[in-house]
């Protein structure tokens, strides 16, 4: 099969649609993809194998499709799912550019008259690029997977299973799509008779680092946490500095010992995630004035493949501790100094900063308190949802301010945390009787293929970027899960996500998606031949090395 030419002009009509996340067109772009089945003779034949479903408990009006391919023969239950989100980042960064943002052919005759980037320059004179948002992320991934569904509806007969096509909304946010499309999953099996044995991504790829000559295949992924560090100091008036302590000083600490530190990437099979990175670090006074700030907060992308939640919590509580004794020597050290220049008398500080988990300082309130606190707590969170525009983040953080009101001491402390939702890992074990058919549907399917690829295909065991594949399945045992739910403030509030159906689903998952340059940036752009003729040709072979006739 020649794939190239219907899944490039289709990506470019995907890329018309503008659905950046949280706008309008996010909707629209569902009843797109919509119609373009409902053309098809299959789906005229079998309607209620195509279903645009309205995302459940979400702000927005928003739609997931899906689309049913059953194969020649009825009994088969086994089920590949080809899944890929619709929605894309804003625009704001393409500046002069920003109106042909959404024209592929267009934008790249404007670039090709202004001066870019060489590396760009390059890829466009070459014919073998396509440019937009979402070109690359990822608009040709869910068009190869349009097309991939088209083919099977046309030619059902080469399957002994079902192929189940999933475009969804907001994964540049919060996952509301996946999330919601978790319940649908379930509805379709038992409505359909589905076993599903494998979940297929097509999520962007990029090189690892410059001069990659590689193009990859993705069997898991990587996890992401968000970490937080609340942190209460003592404020006082700039006259008298020592009288009070700084929460700026904790932050600058905790950020030197994590910040691109490598000690904390985890390691897995022989691959390694990036380290923690600031994503946040400032104090939270609103407004100028001469009082030391009362708290402060930082953040931190963290990536895992092996570690829990529970065990990040640990660590970092460990780091915290670390953080806090040399903030505080540090602030020691400096006033013995300044006494010792000044002849003033050096003060006994008796309130060296202490370290919580959320869950440790609700449990200690909690304990002082009782009902009156748990009840205040609750009635707290749910006026905090009348705040619509508050973020996920923020919501959390007002939740930390809240409880640590009432703890009783006042003294410095830092309280750390969970601020997001959490990205599960996903893991590929070779022992795993199913994981293992969909590892060796993989490698052979890239064996077969790797001939009519210019380049090298490698097959590595984390996808190394965040993406709904992560909520299809998950590789944390109940003690890791609780661990989080205890320590994210908005667990239950403002941010859902059921786990236990993620535990019942359990469908092991790889990325097969296009390559390109630039995502969420200006420049992004989809090399054409390996996106639109090597990734449908690897998908295809994959599926009928698990379900084939």
């Amino acid at each position: 099969m020649r794939w190239k030419e219907e899944v490039l002009e289709l990506t470019k009509d995907l890329v018309r649609h503008p659905s950046i996340n949280g706008t309008i067109g996010e909707r629209d772009i569902a009843y797109r993809i919509y119609d373009y089945f409902s053309e098809l003779p299959y789906f005229r034949e079998h309607p209620d194998h195509l279903r645009m479903v309205k995302t459940h408990r979400d702000e927005r009006e928003r739609y997931n499709v899906f689309a049913l391919v059953k194969g020649g023969n009825a009994s088969f239950d086994e089920t590949v799912i080809l899944m890929g989100h619709m929605d894309t980042v804003g625009v704001e960064d393409y500046g002069k550019w920003k109106r042909w943002a959404f024209t592929s052919d267009e934008l790249m005759e404007k670039w090709k008259e202004a001066k870019i980037p060489e590396r760009v320059q390059q890829d466009l004179e070459s014919g073998d690029w396509a440019c937009g948002r979402g070109s690359v992320d990822m608009k040709s991934g869910v068009a190869a997977n349009m097309v991939l569904t088209r083919y099977f509806a046309e030619h059902p007969e080469e399957l002994e299973g079902n192929v189940l096509f999933l475009s969804e909304c907001d994964e540049e946010d919060n996952s509301q799509g996946i999330l919601s499309a978790l319940s649908d999953f379930f509805h379709l099996a038992e409505e359909e008779n589905l076993s599903y044995i494998a979940a297929i991504n097509a999520d962007y790829t990029s090189p690892r680092f410059a001069g990659d000559p590689n193009r990859y295949v993705y069997l898991g992924t990587v996890g992401k946490l968000l970490p937080a560090f609340f942190i209460a100091g003592k404020e006082t008036h700039v006259g008298q500095a020592f009288e009070g302590f700084d929460p700026n000083l904790v932050a600058a600490e905790l950020t030197r010992h994590l910040d691109y530190n490598p000690d904390f990437c985890d390691e897995m099979y022989g691959e390694m995630t990036l380290p923690p990175v600031s994503l946040k670090q400032t104090d939270l006074k609103s407004r100028y004035d001469v009082q030391t700030p009362i708290s402060a907060l930082v953040y931190y992308n963290f990536f895992v493949h092996s570690m829990s939640p529970k065990e990040v919590l640990e660590k970092l509580k460990e780091v915290a501790v670390e953080a806090v004794d040399a903030a505080w020597e540090r602030y020691r050290a400096r006033y013995l100094r300044y006494c010792q220049r000044t002849g003033d008398p050096l003060l006994p500080q008796e309130w060296k900063p202490r370290v919580f988990t959320y869950e440790e300082l609700y449990n200690r309130c909690r304990a002082l308190y009782g009902s009156e606190f748990e009840e205040s707590m609750r009635v707290f969170a749910m006026n905090l949802l009348n705040e619509e525009e508050l973020d996920l983040r923020d919501y959390c953080r007002k939740m930390v301010e809240e409880c640590w009101s009432w703890d009783e001491e006042k003294s410095p402390a830092v309280i750390l945390f969970y601020a997001s939702i959490y990205i599960p890992r996903i893991v590929l074990n070779e022992k795993e009787s199913r994981d293992r058919r969909l590892i060796r549907a993989v490698r052979s399917a890239v064996q077969r293929i790797q001939p009519q690829c210019e380049h090298p295909i490698q097959v590595r065991n984390f996808f190394p970027y965040i993406s709904d594949m992560s909520f299809v399945a998950i590789s944390d045992d109940r003690e890791g899960i609780t661990s989080l739910e205890k320590n994210m403030p908005a667990w239950g509030t403002k941010h859902r996500m059921d786990v236990d159906t993620i535990q019942a689903l359990d469908v092991p998952a790889v990325n097969i998606g296009p390559y390109g340059m630039d995502a969420h940036k200006q420049w992004e752009r989809v090399e054409i031949p390996y996106s639109m003729e090597i990734v449908p040709s690897l998908n295809y072979q994959v599926i009928i090395n698990l379900l084939g006739s």
